[in-house]
């Protein structure tokens, strides 16, 4: 390979994969301005010139009822991918999260080709849960690009080279003063408190936990009255939303993903809000990005709650938390989701925000922010690991 042309295969499968993609690609051309790619790409990644073998989409499916149907296109699409990379031998072989489909094919490259370098971009959460993952990993991947400043020491323990890139969140835009008052404007909540409800993206996690939310608001808005309460629905379960927060005592303004300015009412909600009660998941560190002070709740059903309370190896699951080395974010998990701790701690929090802006301040300093964009510090790392 030459210094500044390398050929690279470069895989997302699903859309949070595609704008990482496109931060990458974007560095690669800067950096290495020789670079050719091929790959799976959704549009992002396209606008920075990496090509699709086949449409993206049909890679993100998630849970094991939607993935059945789909398994035999999966494995079509699993093995011609691997055959493309065998016949075109890139210098690298970059996949981004999408961990099933990821490892099957990079194992399925180093069976053929053990010439070929293997990175993969964003390491699992072994320190959560599932440990042996690394190691496991280990056997076809050379090299990881790490979201958080934490992970390097268990990748590199399990036998990869990993170097810790950044966080995308550091590089997203947040809502400005004017955005923030015009977004109170139209919806006519004027200087009153604001509460973010955000009861997560999928049908599962919003059905388990919309009884507990609405139940926690009304209780929230029986000590505060004059609060108002928006929920940025997410595309896949706005309609579900509103059929469930349809019987709540304490009514959201319910934020419609459809509409075409949806991306900026979801920013300025984020920014404008005195505080969240949020499902457990990376929405935390976009509260934090947006210095939202948050309460953090979520359940899955009674056997589900047994199996994680077996396999948990931490004491928070709250990223905020975890790399601001503080336990500052309230977190009400299994069977401790309740109604009237949770709506208890949101008044607290509200009254007392400070400990969690100093948390949140500190996180995003440690995930990158003020420092080079995520993108380029991972084309360093995939240039690096190519010499």
């Amino acid at each position: 390979m030459g210094q500044l042309t390398p050929k690279l295969f470069v895989l997302a499968g699903e859309p949070s994969g595609d704008a990482l993609g496109a931060a990458l690609a974007k560095g690669l051309r800067k950096q290495a301005p020789g670079v050719t790619f091929d790959g799976v790409a959704g549009p992002l990644m396209q606008a920075e010139g990496v090509p699709s073998l086949f449409p993206m989409d049909e890679l993100s499916v998630m849970g094991l009822a939607e993935v059945l149907p789909k398994y035999l296109d999966l494995r079509k699409r699993l093995h011609q991918t691997a055959q493309r990379v065998i016949d075109t031998q890139p210098d690298a072989l970059i996949t981004i999260d999408s961990p099933d489909f990821s490892l099957r094919l990079a194992k399925l490259v180093k069976v053929a080709k053990p010439r070929i370098k293997t990175i993969h971009y964003v390491a699992p959460s072994v320190w959560a849960w599932r440990p042996k993952r690394a190691q496991k990993m280990a056997k076809v991947i050379d090299h990881v690009l790490a979201l958080l400043p934490f992970e390097p020491p268990y990748m590199e323990a399990a036998g990869m080279t990993c170097d810790f890139v950044g966080h995308p969140i550091v590089a997203q835009d947040q809502a400005g003063v004017e955005d923030v008052r015009a977004f109170r404007s139209a919806h006519g909540i004027g200087d009153r408190k604001l509460l973010l409800v955000l009861p997560g993206s999928r049908k599962s996690e919003v059905t388990r936990l919309a009884p507990v939310f609405g139940e926690a608001l009304a209780q929230v808005a029986a000590a505060q009255p004059d609060i108002a309460m928006v929920l940025p629905a997410a595309g896949p379960v706005a309609p579900l939303v509103r059929e469930l927060t349809s019987t709540w005592a304490a009514k959201p303004i319910i934020l419609d993903p459809s509409s075409p300015e949806a991306a900026l009412e979801k920013r300025a909600a984020f920014t404008a809000a005195d505080v969240a009660l949020a499902a457990s998941g990376t929405v935390s560190l976009e509260l934090a990005a947006a210095d939202t002070p948050m309460v953090i709740a979520y359940t899955f059903n009674w056997l589900t709650n047994r199996m994680m309370e077996r396999m948990a190896l931490i004491d928070t699951v709250t990223l905020v938390n975890l790399i601001s080395e503080t336990r500052v974010i309230p977190e009400f998990l299994l069977d401790n989701c309740q109604p009237g701790p949770i709506a208890a701690r949101l008044l607290d929090v509200m009254e007392k925000p400070g400990e969690q802006r100093n948390a949140a301040k500190l996180t995003m300093e440690r995930l990158g922010r003020g420092g080079e964009p995520p993108g380029d510090r991972a084309a360093q790392s995939v240039l690096a690991a190519l010499r």
